[in-house]
């Protein structure tokens, strides 16, 4: 769908190597994405599939970037994930496969009661000033 950019070849480290195909969590407070609040869109790190818009990012306090859901309808594949002791649902990009986070219900009532908490390390954010410039004008119309 998008072309992999070598600002994405420079941003798979080993820690979004380990979360995205090992369904590794970073650590809370830790990824710049938690407190990025501009205008954009945040992208699958491997295949740049847009997955989220700034308009639906919310700052939960847990420190993970939060989403009151994804920026279309066919983005996100969810399924139960009972680690760790936990019943929870994974989320993971539909285009890559890649490892996201996950989704609660417990995300502000205004917003839909939703709470995508996403690892950073699986995103890249991609300003709305240079979403022309990136090959993403057609989503432009995601972000208010």
């Amino acid at each position: 769908m998008f072309k992999k950019n070598k600002e994405m070849d420079k941003k798979i480290d080993k820690l979004s190597h380990d979360v995205m195909h090992n369904g590794a969590t970073e650590r809370p407070f830790s990824s710049e994405l938690n407190d990025e609040f501009r205008k954009g869109i945040y992208v699958d790190k491997e295949d740049g599939t847009p997955l989220f818009s700034s308009s639906d990012k919310f700052n939960a306090g847990c420190g993970w970037p939060s989403f009151s859901k994804s920026i279309g309808s066919n983005e996100i594949d969810e399924k139960i994930d009972t680690s760790y002791g936990m019943i929870r649902t994974e989320v993971k990009s539909s285009s890559s496969g890649i490892h996201l986070g996950h989704k609660f219900d417990d995300g502000p009532l205004e917003m839909g009661g939703l709470r995508y908490c996403i690892n950073g390390a699986s995103l890249l954010f991609i300003p709305y000033e240079k979403m022309d410039e990136e090959g993403y004008s057609e989503y432009k119309k995601y972000v208010k």
